[in-house]
C-alpha cells in the first residue's frame, strides 16, 4: 500500500483516520471506514489492500480480502486502476503462498505480470509493483539477485514519488539481502533507516519487525535490547504480526 494518510499534508480526515487504525493493526476497522465508498475505484482498492495486509500480518481473513479484491476489480475503470487491482491480487496470492495457506505462486506471478503490462513505468504505483515482484523473487523463487534488482527499482521509484512508507520496506529488504551476503555495515544501515522511518510515521504495527530485523545485524548486548523492545511491542499489539514470534527468541550467544 501507499503511504496515504501518513501525514496531514492532504488534510483528508478519512485518510488520516484510516492510517491511524492501520498503523495499529486495526485493519478491519480501517476497512469499515472505506466501505461506504466502495463504488470509488481508489477507495475499493485501498479497502482490499488493508484486508490483504491483515492476511499477511495475522494469517486470517482470507475470504474477506478476496471479496474486497473482487469488488475493486469490478469497479476499476482504466489501465492504471486495473493494474493496481492486479498488483493487489498478486500480493494476496503471494501472502497465501508465503504463509503456507495455499500455494498460489503461479497466480501471484501471473497477476504481477498483468500489473506490469498495465501500469506505466513512471506511475507512482509502479514502485509498489516492483517491490512486490522483489518479494516473490526472494521468498518464493529464491532468486536474490532478481529480488535485489526489483527492490532497487522500487527504492528509486519510492524516492522519486515521496512514498516514505514504501521506502521503509525497500530499506529493510535490501538490508536483508545485504545481511545474507555478510555485508553487516550495509545491513545495519538499511535496517536502521527502515526503523527510523517507521518510528517517525508512527507505523506501530511495523516497528516490532523493524526492531527484530536490526537485532539480527547487531552484536550482543544491543541485539538483546532490540529484541526485548520488539517483544514488548509485539505483546502490546496482541501478537501481531503472528510470524514475528519465532524471531524474538534470544540468540544462543545471549543465553
Amino acid at each position: 500500500m501507499s503511504d496515504s494518510g501518513t501525514t496531514a499534508e492532504n488534510g483528508d480526515p478519512l485518510q488520516t483516520a484510516v492510517w491511524r487504525l492501520r498503523s495499529r493493526g486495526c485493519w478491519t476497522d480501517a476497512a469499515a471506514l472505506l466501505e461506504p465508498h466502495g463504488a470509488e475505484p481508489a477507495a475499493a482498492l485501498q479497502r482490499a489492500a488493508l484486508l490483504t495486509e491483515r492476511c499477511l500480518y495475522t494469517g486470517d481473513g482470507w475470504a474477506e480480502a478476496e471479496e474486497a479484491l473482487r469488488g475493486a476489480e469490478a469497479v476499476a475503470g482504466d489501465d492504471e486502476e486495473r493494474g493496481a487491482a492486479a498488483c493487489e491480487r498478486g500480493q494476496l496470492a503471494y501472502a497465501s503462498t508465503l504463509l503456507g495457506v495455499r500455494d498460489r505462486a503461479d497466480e501471484a506471478r501471473s497477476a504481477l505480470g498483468r500489473a506490469a503490462a498495465l501500469i506505466a513505468p513512471a506511475a507512482r504505483s509502479r514502485a509498489l509493483l516492483d517491490f512486490r515482484r522483489g518479494l516473490l523473487a526472494e521468498n518464493v523463487a529464491d532468486a536474490p539477485q532478481a529480488a535485489r534488482a526489483a527492490y532497487r527499482r522500487a527504492h528509486a521509484g519510492a524516492t522519486a514519488h515521496g512514498d516514505t512508507l514504501l521506502l521503509s520496506f525497500t530499506w529493510r529488504h535490501l538490508a536483508g539481502l545485504a545481511l545474507r551476503d555478510g555485508e553487516l555495515a550495509e545491513a545495519r544501515h538499511g535496517f536502521a533507516e527502515s526503523l527510523r522511518i517507521r518510528e517517525e510515521l508512527g507505523y506501530l504495527v511495523g516497528t516490532a519487525p523493524a526492531l527484530a530485523a536490526l537485532a539480527d545485524a547487531e552484536p550482543e548486548p544491543e541485539a538483546a535490547r532490540l529484541r526485548t523492545e520488539a517483544a514488548r511491542l509485539f505483546r502490546l499489539l496482541g501478537g501481531v504480526p503472528t510470524w514475528l514470534a519465532s524471531h524474538l527468541t534470544p540468540s544462543p550467544a545471549a543465553t
